[in-house]
């Protein structure tokens, strides 16, 4: 009785998000600044592939997860989205793959902040070696990992504000200040690692290793669709959801694009390394403009950026499966939840498959290489999920087309075959080219290298079906609110075209009066 009222008066108190707070989570959900070295390789023509890239996936996924969030806003985020189009056996591999996908994410995420731990010394020969020492890496990788763990145990109100605030002191303030430093480096005259011409903008695509390292731009966009799982603790989120998410979309191609250039400015394209680079341009930039003593504290606010994406990640995914679970797609001993009505069990499996994954840094060739394969393996499994999502977009508008959307993609249904087919090809393209190794990086074998990406793939593409296939009745929770799929309380099939237009509350109210009748 007591949990049942510690929960609610919960679910009151984190109540709804600004529009400011939603747009500056998707903004840390998507920015890292970690990833801005690997595409300043390419100089002036980063900017076309930031743009390609904006145009051709960021653009597709903001206005094709905006309609489908605010067209079937009831809990599961993807999961609901790929079973009302497909149902429930492709649903629950979509949700499993994106718990998966963000287990395999978070080392290389965390990786960035032992680097920039490592630069807090005042010699930055010193730290640049202790940021290659694969057991500090790990040390600091799987502490910070577990604090974030214990700040999500804390519930909604406490990862929203960390995600929040370590937001803006960890990846929006360091990103302006790159990019103020970058810019006024350029005007004042000093000389510039980079080539400003015009024939620089369009980059060499005869060059297919620059077009395979550069596809990668397409993850860099990746989870702007995440906290859909959200949508409902704003307010009026027919509204709020999708200004919010032009909002954070605009501010991520101006910190990508700006941030980009302000490193090549500084470092020469040869010297770039992707997990040390950024944190040798702030003290570069620093030292230049007499302000060397900011360099350790920068590197403190890029770790704290750290921790707050970090955290929003952890308790994201984790929400999304705890609600499926108890909707009786996964045995009981994953429902189990603390008095903040957070998945403690899943936290706790997740975070030791992570610690699992972080010790390959100690077995792998080099820190670099073990970044780019547990990279592009995240990749992989990403690009998996965004193709369903475009697909299910597609179809939803064939077999609901009367479903009430609050918001729909522009153009009409021509508009969401375009953008969703875009973001679909775009999606398959760039799936195709995360399982060519990178010439830039040494990753050892490319068999190997190829062989491991296929074979986990594969495995964790299987997993999902293998638990659907063994549910059984006793796994749903009887106090679950998850919310049925729209063809199930009216008794039709997701392959069939169903003319419905009910509310989303409407669909509910007839479940909840169907369970009335049957009790």
């Amino acid at each position: 009785m007591n949990n049942k009222k510690d929960s609610s008066v919960g679910a009151k108190d984190v109540g709804k998000i600004s529009v400011v707070t939603f747009a500056i989570m998707n903004i840390v959900a998507v920015v890292s600044l970690r990833g801005l070295p690997a595409e300043a390789e390419y100089g002036l023509s980063s900017v076309f592939f930031y743009v390609f890239a904006a145009a051709f996936f960021l653009v597709p996924v903001s206005l094709v997860a905006a309609e489908l969030a605010t067209g079937w806003p009831e809990k599961g985020g993807i999961f609901r989205w790929v079973g009302e189009a497909f149902g429930p056996k492709l649903a629950f591999m979509a949700m499993f793959l994106l718990f998966v996908q963000v287990c395999v994410w978070f080392p290389t995420a965390l990786t960035f902040g032992a680097v920039s731990l490592a630069f807090i010394g005042p010699d930055q020969t010193f730290d640049a070696a202790l940021s290659e020492n694969k057991f500090f890496v790990l040390a600091i990788v799987l502490a910070i990992y577990w604090f974030a763990t214990f700040v999500a145990f804390r519930g909604v109100a406490a990862f929203t504000l960390l995600s929040k605030w370590g937001g803006i002191i960890g990846t929006i303030i360091p990103a302006i200040i790159l990019i103020l430093l970058g810019f006024a480096f350029l005007f004042s005259g000093e000389k510039i690692q980079i080539e400003l011409a015009w024939k620089d903008l369009v980059p060499d695509l005869s060059n297919f290793n620059n077009v395979v390292l550069a596809a990668s731009i397409f993850l860099f966009y990746a989870g702007m669709e995440m906290n859909a799982i959200h949508v409902k603790d704003l307010d009026n989120p027919t509204r709020s959801y999708p200004l919010a998410i032009g909002m954070a979309a605009l501010g991520t191609v101006v910190i990508f694009v700006l941030g980009t250039l302000a490193i090549a400015f500084v470092i020469p394209s040869a010297d770039i390394n992707l997990t040390q680079s950024l944190l040798v341009a702030y003290f570069d930039m620093f030292k230049w403009a007499g302000l060397g003593f900011l360099g350790p504290i920068m590197a403190i606010c890029l770790a704290i950026g750290v921790l707050a994406g970090i955290v929003t990640w952890v308790a994201g995914p984790s929400t999304g499966l705890l609600e499926v679970a108890k909707a009786g797609y996964m045995p009981r001993f994953w429902q189990h939840t603390n008095n903040n009505g957070m998945a403690t069990h899943i936290l706790l499996v997740q975070g030791i498959i992570v610690s699992f994954l972080a010790v390959t840094f100690v077995v792998l060739p080099s820190v670099e290489a073990a970044y780019q394969i547990l990279s592009q393996l995240a990749a992989v499994i990403y690009l998996t999920l965004y193709m369903l999502m475009f697909s299910a977009a597609i179809y939803l508008r064939f077999s609901q087309p009367n479903r009430p959307r609050p918001y729909r993609v522009p153009g009409g249904k021509k508009g969401l075959y375009v953008f969703a087919g875009v973001g679909f090809t775009s999606s398959a393209i760039a799936f195709a080219f995360s399982f060519i190794p990178p010439s830039q990086i040494a990753v050892g074998s490319p068999t190997t290298f190829i062989s491991i990406l296929v074979g986990l793939s594969l495995v964790f593409a299987i997993i999902p079906f293998l638990i659907y296939a063994a549910r059984k009745p006793h796994w749903r929770n009887e106090n679950s609110d998850f919310a049925p799929f729209t063809w199930q309380v009216e008794g039709v099939h997701p392959g069939v075209e169903n003319h419905s237009d009910r509310h989303t509350e409407s669909v509910t109210e007839m479940h909840r009066e169907g369970k009335g009748d049957a009790q």
